[in-house]
Order: C-alpha cells, then sequence, then structure tokens
C-alpha cells in the first residue's frame, strides 16, 4: 500500500515536471532575433528617462535654536523679528532625460558604456520657520510659517558605466551597471535676485538656495533587455548619488542652517539600441 502511494506521488511529480517544462522547451526553441549583436564591437543607441530630482542634505547641530537676523530672509514679512528654523524637507520632483548611448564591448558578459545626456528637472526645498517678535514687557508674538524654495536645473551629463549582462535567455537579458557621473548645471538664478537694505545700504542677494554648477556623483542600477527584429529596447532603473557638497554658503536663512547638500535622482530609463 505504501509502494503504490510512493508510485502515484511519482508519476504526478512527473507529470508536473514535464508540464512546467514544455513551455520552457518551446521559448528554448524559439528563434532568437539578431543571435549575433552581442559580439559586435560597439553599437549605438539613444535612451529617453523619467527622473526625479532632490537634495540630500546634513543641517548644522542645533540649528532649530539658532536666531536669524531678519535680513537673512528677505521675503521676512516680520522685518522686525527675529527667525528660527524649524525644519526643512527635500521633495522629489519629477523631470526628464535624454540621451546618446555609446556601448563597446569588454568581453563576453561585460561592456563599457558611455551616455552623454541632457536632464531637465527642478530641486526644491520645502521650509518650516518662525519668527518671535517682543512688542511688550510682558509679550512675545510668535508666528509659523510655511514656504518651498526650488531650483531649476538643465543639466549635462557625462556619465561612465560598466554593465555586466548575465546569460541572454532567447531574446532577454537582465543586467547590473555602476559608474560615475560628471554633471554641468547649465541653468541661472538671476531671476531670484532682489535688493534688501543692510547697514543703511542697498545690497542685491539671490532670493533663493544657490548651488555649485558642477557636480560628480556614483551610480548603480539594473535593468532588462529586450531583443527585436530590428533593435534592442531596454529598461532601466538607476539611482544617482552626488559626492560633492555643492552649496553656496551665504549668510541666507535658505542654507545657513545647512552644513552639506549634495544631489540625489532617480531614473527610469527607456533604452533603443
Amino acid at each position: 500500500m505504501m509502494k503504490g502511494r510512493y508510485r502515484h506521488i511519482i508519476v504526478m511529480t512527473a507529470l508536473a515536471v514535464l508540464f512546467f517544462a514544455q513551455p520552457v522547451m518551446a521559448q528554448r526553441r524559439k528563434p532568437m532575433n539578431m543571435p549575433t549583436y552581442d559580439e559586435a564591437l560597439y553599437h549605438f543607441g539613444f535612451l529617453v528617462a523619467y527622473n526625479q530630482m532632490q537634495y540630500a542634505m546634513t543641517c548644522v547641530k542645533d540649528y532649530q535654536m539658532i536666531g536669524h537676523e531678519p535680513y537673512e530672509w528677505p521675503s521676512n514679512p516680520n522685518p522686525d523679528a527675529v527667525v528660527y528654523l524649524l525644519d526643512v524637507t527635500s521633495p522629489s520632483v519629477p523631470g526628464f532625460t535624454v540621451g546618446i548611448v555609446g556601448n563597446l564591448r569588454l568581453g563576453k558578459y561585460f561592456d563599457f558604456r558611455f551616455v552623454p545626456s541632457l536632464s531637465f528637472g527642478e530641486r526644491k526645498l520645502d521650509y518650516t520657520l518662525k519668527t518671535s517678535r517682543v512688542i511688550g514687557p510682558d509679550e512675545v508674538v510668535v508666528k509659523h510659517f510655511n514656504f518651498m524654495k526650488s531650483t531649476h536645473s538643465t543639466f549635462v551629463e557625462f556619465p561612465f558605466h560598466v554593465k555586466y549582462r548575465a546569460l541572454r535567455l532567447n531574446n532577454f537579458s537582465a543586467y547590473l551597471l555602476g559608474g560615475a557621473n560628471f554633471k554641468i548645471d547649465m541653468a541661472s538664478q538671476k531671476k531670484n535676485e532682489v535688493e534688501i537694505i543692510i547697514d543703511g545700504y542697498p545690497t542685491t542677494v539671490v532670493d533663493n538656495i544657490r548651488v555649485k554648477k558642477t557636480d560628480f556623483a556614483l551610480e548603480i542600477g539594473t535593468g532588462v533587455d529586450f531583443y527585436t527584429d530590428y533593435f534592442k529596447f531596454g529598461i532601466e532603473v538607476k539611482m544617482s548619488y552626488g559626492l560633492m557638497n555643492i552649496l553656496n554658503e551665504e549668510q541666507m536663512i535658505y542654507s545657513s542652517s545647512i552644513e552639506k547638500l549634495r544631489n540625489k535622482t532617480f531614473q527610469v530609463s527607456f533604452t533603443f539600441e
């Protein structure tokens, strides 16, 4: 009786293996599109991408306890009040990227990729402030304010990546990549300039946070490639982490409480090669 039960288990297991093996075997017999594509020394293509830009920041110690002079916040509705920064965050903002793909074959599984790109986006900082003003011997007026400052950016990017390709399965292949990216921000902030009075003299300041134009970032990502009859289509997810402190230090409420500011970007790319 036990032998019969084991026999049934063996038969059902064998049938299940055959059932699931059939589509795999059929897939293995499927003709490969562009079978020698990955053997070429180099090839080119282009990408379009959706990105999300934001700042990664480190604030100075006990910044909530630091009082700022009214002139440090040109938009201060209470020019006689002391200003305190309570909190600052950086929400992610959507943008887009276009670029040219250059791929050099290094070996059976490795490629070197150079993808000069233009990235259009925006980075924001959301501030929470309070003002404290003494109006009498025993009366202090405290008000809270929220406002957001944004930096519009047009990055010229020069990313260099090493791509590791898994073994191709018919017309599908997965991969990992990593590398570095040198960025130049071509956008200007001149439109944010305002004139304020400091010590009785008119002074022109930028009523916004200011950042440096160049940055160097490390990048890591993963993706999949699909081989069609005429081209290779890829979907890629990538994270970019800036290594440089891009903050221009100024005695303004927007930057004086921030110690370090770095770029952080998430990107979903669609490649055509």
